[in-house]
């Protein structure tokens, strides 16, 4: 085949991802695929790159293992060297279950396959408990960058509480080979002052030892449910993402934004500023998710968005996910229960589904 054909042959294959792609979309692919933002221009962000470690994070204070631990995920997997990020997170046995969670498809009960699953997935990295990497981690340490979650919300206890409580050492993480940590904060919530002097000290020793930090900054307040759930509101979420990266997370991890104006739908409530309404923000669910790109310190620390529970259409619910993370100017995706809850072979194809669209060139930062 001549380099004529070869181009010919490539430029076909485009068409025909971007032409999934829109399929997977549905009525929705015009306005996500072409939406131009009028809100804050992409050239004030500081967005992924195969630079992003040289351009963006060694200026910081982080050390140069931190550094070193970064580049690690971000040069494994499918999205290696792109400044993407595709990773498996399943730590659901604990808040969800382990029932709730595996029965679906009993396979992931043995930790092992949740191993192979991010493996032969082509993620950047594997996120999961201490007990279900530490019980491989000698076999599969050295073969995808590990991530350890090390607070859950229990819920065997009764009646159930909603608390994130560690149920690991940053030290374990580092003994293992993990090349990061993960913790979540539920701000908002009574606990969350707890957490959140908690996490900090987790986060500076994990940087400490030259392991880089994760947060998932998820909200949790009754009151923040009123004719909408404003716990997805574009404004407290972009709130807890600025909070998460003051305790210098390196990546900030966030439930993409369903609505906006949280903070003007609970009373006697927070701060805020009618441009973020007038001006940062549209009803566009790409330019919600760029205020929240925006409140990681304009992308200085990445965005990845949860991937959500899992359902009937997940498929296109992914690559809507990640089709809005990419074109705000996000970072990646996080995507367990839409993988593990199916066949290898299925989960395998949803994770490639959603990278295919962080390497496809023609979906573009909008």
């Amino acid at each position: 085949m001549d380099k004529t054909t070869k181009k010919h042959s490539r430029k076909i294959n485009l068409i025909d991802k971007y032409m999934d792609i829109e399929k997977l979309l549905k009525e929705e692919a015009r306005s996500l695929l072409e939406h131009r933002c009028n809100t804050i221009p992409k050239e004030k962000l500081h967005l992924p790159g195969s630079d992003f470690i040289d351009r963006v994070c060694a200026i910081s204070d982080r050390s140069s293992r931190v550094l070193g631990s970064l580049q690690q995920i971000f040069d494994h997997g499918r999205l290696g060297m792109t400044g993407y990020l595709s990773i498996l997170p399943v730590d659901q046995g604990v808040e969800h279950s382990a029932g709730a969670s595996f029965a679906p498809n009993p396979d992931y009960f043995d930790s092992e396959n949740i191993l192979k699953l991010a493996i032969e997935g082509g993620c950047n990295a594997v996120a999961s408990t201490l007990g279900v990497l530490g019980s491989v981690s000698r076999k599969y340490a050295h073969k995808i960058p590990f991530i350890v979650k090390l607070n859950h919300n229990e819920l065997l206890s009764y009646p159930n509480r909603f608390d994130q409580i560690y149920f690991a050492q940053v030290e374990q993480a580092w003994n293992m080979g993990a090349v990061a940590v993960g913790a979540t904060i539920y701000y908002g919530s009574p606990e969350s002052d707890r957490q959140i002097q908690e996490t900090s000290k987790i986060f500076q020793r994990a940087h400490e030892l030259g392991m880089a930090t994760i947060l998932w900054c998820y909200l949790r307040n009754d009151a923040f449910k009123k004719d909408k759930d404003y716990s997805l509101s574009a404004d407290l979420t972009g709130q807890a993402n600025h909070l998460g990266v003051t305790m210098e997370a390196d990546i900030i991890k966030q439930k993409q934004p369903t609505n906006n104006g949280g903070y003007l739908a609970i009373e006697n409530f927070g701060k805020t500023s009618n441009l973020i309404y007038s001006k940062l923000t549209t009803e566009h669910p790409i330019d919600l998710t760029r205020y929240q790109v925006a409140n990681c310190y304009m992308g200085r620390a990445g965005l990845i968005n949860s991937g959500g529970a899992s359902g009937e259409d997940d498929f296109s619910a992914a690559a809507r996910t990640a089709v809005i993370n990419k074109r705000a100017g996000g970072m990646g995706l996080i995507s367990g229960r839409k993988a593990f809850q199916r066949p290898i072979n299925d989960g395998v194809k949803l994770l490639q589904t959603i990278q295919d669209i962080y390497l496809d060139k023609t979906i573009t930062v909008a």
